[in-house]
């Protein structure tokens, strides 16, 4: 049984109820909300319902699961109407069974509570005097109104659907940035009508979400791959501890969605890669790398610049922040004039190894979403042929000169001869270490002493090098016919490493996905 669904045709409260039956359950709730005819005074003639199904159905069936394990009932479910509605009409229904009914009630105030505040669902109400539209639903329901004493509570709260009264419909009101002459009703037009695509839904990426979301832009579409970890929520506020383990992409794009029902939010719960680097950036006209890798970072830069499209790049470490901007479509300067050759991750490490305040990525993601809605609105003071450093320790900001190279001319790029070759398929392995050494892989540690201490490896290494030896002295150390495994704590340094040892022809060396802490979560 489906434990939350979407429905065009009526709902049958009895046989709804008769689907959850158990002879083990004593107790029995249900709510169920109703189309009335009226709303704060105006006269209602019909409803609209509609919804992110996809998106819905998996945050509706995760309510469901949460409300089965937090009060202990046997069966729970929700059904929601979508379509056209008339009075009268069952919009809603939530039906709990348990063994007994003090769980029965909570689960189904639960249910309906958090379907209202969380599930994306849209009403559009039309209006006896002609006038009409859209409301997110996302405030509380009512209490129940009627309890019987068989344990069989019915709530018929004659709402608008939801079971509770809405206000009234509102227009999205961006008057404080149309005030600005730079901007106005024209420039709120252009945010409208533009589309942005936002790689990365982390530190950085969840400011540059927020504030364009917020500003009315139009389309934004979430290139993630990631799942929400308890080690993100510091810093990156769109996520709660709710959310753990579920795709960055959707998340985000259902809290966006939710506060901003104007804008188009779509997304992609995929990593950024050589394969759909140029289909995904074909879908904005500015791309916006808020990614924690070199290997993203250059892969952002070079598709950008192919496509012709403005990128806006900015990285953190620890208390610094960088941020540059690409302008390939009016010749200006790109991530390769300053560094010709990309660098590689593992060198300087990231967030996870060396750590980071919250507001640093906040800082930095606040100024790529100003720096977007300056090329949206063709603002003065673009950051152009020039890298902005800052320090937040000392409050310190220092512009460079960043010229375009030499040897480019044209809207090209002399250093960019296409994207980069994907990875071998086999580069990286996902599996417990366990399996890989049953495997016959040689597993070979390359984290800090201080690291292996506080999280020994669940099997003995074979190997633990320094990564820097371990490159140097890799002729000497390795054995060209063995195959390795290669561990760090986050899966970033290994495959670093895991290249520069192939590329030196080491063909049968692999590195751990997720590294050590991710195979200490999977577990």
């Amino acid at each position: 049984m489906t434990t939350f669904e979407f429905s065009r045709a009526p709902l049958e409260p009895s046989q709804l109820a008769a689907d959850l039956a158990d002879p083990a359950c004593g107790g029995y709730a249900s709510f169920e909300g109703w189309v009335r005819n009226e709303n704060e005074g105006r006269r209602v003639e019909r409803l609209d319902y509609e919804s992110f199904e996809t998106l819905a159905i998996r945050e509706g069936e995760r309510i469901i699961q949460e409300a089965i394990e937090r009060f202990g009932v046997r069966h729970a479910r929700c059904v929601h109407r979508i379509g056209e509605l008339g009075l009268g009409e069952l919009a809603v229904w939530v039906g709990v069974a348990s063994g007994h009914r003090a769980e029965a009630f909570a689960a189904c105030r639960y249910i309906i509570d958090e379907v209202k505040h969380r599930v994306p669902i849209w009403k559009k109400e039309h209006y006896a005097d002609g006038d009409s539209g859209w409301v997110n639903c996302e405030r509380c329901a009512e209490a129940a109104h009627h309890a019987h004493a068989s344990g069989h509570a019915h709530d018929h709260d004659h709402g608008q659907g939801h079971g509770h009264a809405t206000s009234s419909p509102v227009a999205v009101d961006y008057s404080r940035q149309i005030a600005l002459p730079e901007v106005g009703e024209a420039g709120q037009r252009r945010l409208a009508a533009a589309s942005v695509v936002i790689v990365g839904a982390g530190g950085l990426g969840c400011p540059v979400l927020s504030y364009l979301s917020a500003a009315g832009v139009g389309t934004i579409h979430i290139v993630d791959g990631d799942v929400v970890e308890a080690s993100n929520l510091h810093r990156q506020p769109l996520y709660g501890v709710g959310d753990i383990g579920q795709p960055k992409a959707h998340v985000a794009a259902d809290r966006l969605s939710a506060a901003h029902p104007n804008v188009m939010i779509r997304a992609h719960a995929t990593r950024l890669d050589a394969g759909n680097a140029a289909q995904l950036l074909a879908l904005g006209e500015v791309v916006v790398d808020c990614t924690d890798n070199f290997r993203a970072k250059f892969l952002v830069n070079d598709a950008a610049v192919l496509a012709r499209k403005p990128a806006v790049l900015a990285s953190i470490h620890q208390y610094e922040g960088q941020l540059q901007v690409a302008r390939p479509d009016r010749g200006g300067s790109c991530l390769r004039c300053v560094w010709p050759e990309a660098t590689r991750d593992g060198l300087v490490g990231n967030c996870a190894e060396s750590g980071v305040l919250g507001p640093v990525p906040a800082v930095l993601g606040s100024l790529q979403a100003m720096e977007v809605l300056k090329i949206l609105l063709d603002l003065p003071g673009q950051l152009r042929d020039e890298l902005l450093l800052i320090d937040l320790l000392g409050l310190r900001q220092t512009r460079l000169r960043a010229p375009r190279a030499v040897e480019c001319s044209g809207a090209g790029c002399a250093r960019i001869h296409g994207l980069p070759a994907p990875a071998p398929e086999d580069l990286e392995l996902d599996l417990p270490l366990a399996e890989a050494a049953r495997r016959g892989l040689r597993i070979i540690d390359i984290r800090g002493a201080e690291e292996i201490e506080a999280a020994p490896l669940p099997v003995e290494a074979s190997l633990a090098y320094a990564q820097e030896r371990l490159i140097a002295e890799a002729a000497t150390l390795l054995d060209p016919s063995a195959r390795y495994l290669v561990v760090c704590a986050r899966g970033v340094r290994s495959l670093a490493v895991a290249e520069r040892l192939r590329a030196a022809g080491f063909s049968a060396v692999h590195s751990l996905a997720r590294g050590a802490d991710g195979t200490r979560r999977a577990r």
